[in-house]
């Protein structure tokens, strides 16, 4: 592709400096932002390449009329100033966060004697909002702890040292309930309110460790003080956070004020889960769907997302467990990759969530847009098998025999991902003597494709052999006296550990177990496998009858088969009548068998 002039005298003024790029159209609307550690080198590179790994970024680097950037001190700064232009110009060809609900928070209200409610609304009122919560059950199970532990009010009075001074309000029904303790008439002291929210802070943040401490100070303090009731009163309270933290711990409780992420993606999307861990208890979790639109690889995606969830939940944990390196640099902030203990398992936790996420959210494709659904597994497929074209038409074969009989194959046929079960073909070996599943394969696969060829019929993209390296390669060397093999991928399925063997190569390729392309092949494996068992036992069930058959005097395995082709089975013929044998056969022989079925009682 040609680089127009002007795009070129661009590329030459760009800087080596750290920054953010932004690519417009000939309308001047904004198609794309980027980050760059080098402007000149990172900019230049769209225009460097003779081929593009993916349409889309062929398509926008045509589009590309106008490109403007700013420079910036650090590649962290790049990296939040991308960050923000992107949330607030969402430009066509950028990665899109699929996200648009409304989550609630956990608001400390600035008044006096503060209420401690959910709220959907953020004003700048100078209130403490804590949140956001994508589990409102987590939200709901707090709120009902500090219910539990601290009396607070929920009317929306102005309870001033003035109002309250001249007797403005009267204690409401929450009050008889035990649920306030009446601050609006002046029964409890403003100190002992404000400590109580103190203490609501530590559990919000998920420092129960911490309070649990401090009340069990106050608790010794006021047990040596001979004040009994208010030990026994925290002593209560201690037990409350107690059972709720043994409850909501999942590691040790020696993990404090961790960030965990996690991602996995398929062709369309990016899901990151996050986790928030404090004292060993997941205080905050949420799963960010990110859609793609120019291929961008894992690294890329969980960069994005840390920088965007770190933002959105005000995080300041210096320690995040992630996957793998998500090549950024954030000030204070140490990424660790953990192998194993209870680190790990926080990770794996993680790991879960998002797949569980992803799987939820095709699921829903598959039920609104089955289409669509379709063509990412296809898609998932192409991918992990490195093919060229999009396999939409997959043929499976696979071999059938017991000790040597009735040796039988067949074939499967999927397209766009489902059975096309008009298109299956059942295969009797004819060349082959014994059990000999290469010369077999070689037969049958022969068979099909030389006819394919013959006719002028589309061959499928994708060929799977079912069986190891043997199998696989009667296969390709069929394939290569056709002149197909390059034309068509050809990949054999061992059944054991689920390892795909690609002609030529030596070592298997382990498909993630998870994935959905393993399921599709596993899928065209076994529907081969049964299509070609039930036609093998259809085999030994006509050879067993026409045998049962021809035991008659005077009956060949031509009449057998005439016989079995008219009334279906062996059973049917024993108690058909003489008039319904005649129709078929002589009536020496309609005799024969009749007799044969109907002897003469003794």
């Amino acid at each position: 592709m040609e680089t127009p002039e002007h795009i070129k005298d661009s590329l030459r003024r760009l800087p080596n400096n750290p920054g953010v790029y932004q690519y417009y159209d000939k309308d001047g609307s904004l198609l794309y932002v980027g980050k760059a550690k080098d402007l000149s080198k990172r900019v230049s590179s769209y225009f460097n390449k003779n081929r593009y790994e993916n349409g889309k970024t062929r398509l926008l680097v045509k589009k590309i009329h106008d490109i403007k950037y700013i420079v910036v001190d650090t590649e962290l700064d790049a990296l939040l100033l991308e960050n923000s232009l992107i949330k607030k110009h969402q430009p066509r060809y950028n990665i899109q966060l699929k996200d648009d609900k409304t989550y609630p928070w956990i608001v400390i209200k600035k008044e006096r004697f503060p209420r401690v409610y959910p709220t959907r609304n953020l004003i700048k009122d100078g209130s403490e909002y804590y949140g956001p919560y994508a589990s409102v059950k987590m939200m709901r199970a707090l709120l009902s702890l500090i219910k539990q532990l601290y009396p607070l009010r929920n009317c929306s009075y102005v309870l001033s040292q003035e109002n309250i001074k001249a007797g403005k309000f009267r204690v409401c029904l929450e009050y008889h309930l035990g649920n306030c303790l009446g601050p609006c008439v002046a029964k409890m002291e403003e100190d002992i309110y404000n400590t109580n929210i103190q203490s609501i802070r530590q559990i919000i943040k998920g420092n129960i460790s911490d309070l649990i401490k401090e009340l069990k100070e106050h608790m010794r303090s006021a047990s040596e003080n001979y004040q009994f009731e208010n030990a026994h009163e925290l002593k209560t309270k201690i037990d409350v956070l107690q059972s709720f933290q043994a409850k909501s711990t999942v590691v040790n409780p020696s993990i404090h004020n961790v960030d965990v992420f996690s991602i996995c993606s398929d062709t369309g999307s990016g899901y990151v889960n996050y986790l928030k861990v404090n004292s060993g208890a997941i205080v905050q979790s949420h799963t960010l769907e990110i859609k793609k639109k120019l291929e961008e690889t894992d690294e890329e995606l969980l960069a994005f997302a840390i920088i965007e969830l770190r933002e959105r939940y005000n995080s300041l944990s210096s320690e995040t467990l992630v996957p793998f390196d998500p090549g950024i640099e954030l000030p204070g902030v140490l990424f660790q990759i953990p192998q194993r203990g209870d680190k790990h398992k926080l990770l794996e936790l993680s790991d879960r969530n998002a797949h569980y996420y992803m799987r939820d959210k095709q699921k829903q494709t598959e039920a609104t847009d089955p289409e669509e659904n379709q063509k990412r597994i296809l898609q998932t497929l192409q991918k992990d098998l490195y093919m060229k074209d999009l396999p939409v038409h997959i043929e499976c074969f696979d071999n059938s025999n017991i000790q040597g009989s009735n040796p039988a194959s067949a074939c499967v046929v999927f397209k766009n991902a489902k059975p096309s079960k008009n298109d299956y073909r059942k295969f009797n070996i004819k060349t082959v003597q014994g059990p000999n599943d290469f010369a077999s394969m070689e037969e049958v696969v022969h068979r099909r494709y030389s006819r394919l060829i013959e006719e002028g019929a589309e061959l499928p993209q994708l060929v799977i052999i079912d069986g190891g390296k043997g199998q696989l390669s009667s296969a390709v060397s069929i394939f290569e006296k056709l002149g197909i093999r390059g034309k068509v991928t050809l990949i054999g399925i061992a059944k054991r550990l689920e390892e795909i063997y690609f002609p030529g190569d030596t070592l298997p390729v382990y498909i993630d177990k998870k994935s959905e392309s393993l399921r599709l092949i596993q899928q065209l494996r076994n529907e081969a496998h049964r299509f070609s068992l039930g036609h093998h036992r259809d085999r030994r069930s006509k050879d067993a009858l026409k045998t049962m058959l021809t035991e008659i005097d005077g009956v060949g395995q031509k009449t057998a088969e005439e016989l079995i082709r008219t009334f279906g089975s062996t059973d049917v013929v024993s108690k058909a009548s003489m008039e319904e044998l005649e129709k078929s056969i002589s009536k020496k022989l309609a005799v024969k068998i009749w007799n044969h079925f109907n002897p003469p009682m003794p």
